[in-house]
Parts: structure tokens; sequence; C-alpha cells
């Protein structure tokens, strides 16, 4: 197992392991690896610093490493389908929906859906309750 710095289009920097060098590769180039943040799966490792290990004491597994991020993905997957069962999906139209429920103009429910980072800020701005979630595509990167 590897681990690899990655950073997406949007410069959101994460970690994520591999088999070696050549899965990375060959994941990459099918798409098949998305950014924990945004989902962008324009994706290119990162520069990174090496991993000395001073000592035995204190040195981490990668075993564990991998088992943490599968346990993180598995709840990130938890998340998306509890999110999926009990809110309504309004697609690009989330933040128009999320400013009409805030203003008592539609009925008041939970939704999910889609807002570019303008569109974030103006809802911050607003005062419109909001919030981003780390959103995993449905596959097995």
């Amino acid at each position: 197992m590897i681990l690899f710095d990655l950073k997406c289009g949007q410069d959101h920097v994460f970690e994520a392991w591999f088999k070696d060098g050549a899965a990375c590769e060959s994941q990459q180039k099918r798409g098949e690896i998305a950014c924990p943040v945004c989902g962008g799966t324009d994706v290119a490792k990162a520069p990174m610093a090496p991993r000395l290990k001073k000592s035995r004491q204190g040195a981490t597994d990668p075993q564990s490493n991998a088992e943490t991020a599968a346990t993180a993905r598995r709840m990130l997957g938890e998340l998306r389908r509890h999110v999926e069962q009990n809110c309504d999906y309004v697609g690009s139209t989330f933040a128009e929906e999320a400013r009409k429920i805030h203003y008592g103009e539609t009925e008041q429910r939970n939704i999910y859906g889609e807002a570019t980072d303008d569109e974030a800020v103006a809802l911050d701005d607003e005062g419109v309750p909001h919030q981003r979630v780390p959103w995993i595509e449905r596959t097995d990167s």
C-alpha cells in the first residue's frame, strides 16, 4: 500500500491509499478518484513531504490508516444515504429553494442539491442556514 497526497482542480488537498503507483495512475485516468470536499474528479498528485519513521513509538501503521480511511468512506456513504432518504432533492435550484424556505415563501422541509461557491457565499451573507456536505460519488475508488 502507498499513500499519496492528491489535489483536485479546486485546490483541495487530500490523502488516498493505493495498491501501488500504477493503481493510482489508472484510477486517475478513469476519473475514479473523487475529491472528498467538492467531488471533483480532476485530480493530480500533490507534492509530498517524505514520512520518516524516527522510532517505533508513535509510528503510524499503514493498515490502521487504511482502516481509518475505509471507515470514513463508509460513514460518508451512510451520511449520503440518510440525506437522500430524508430530504427533497432540488438540484441546481438549491439556493433559490433555501431562500424560499428561510423567508417563509414555501413550506419548511429538508432539502439538498447543488450550489455554486458564489451562491453559498450569498446564502451566508443573507443568513440563510445551509451546510456543505462532503458528497462522495458511488464509485469504488
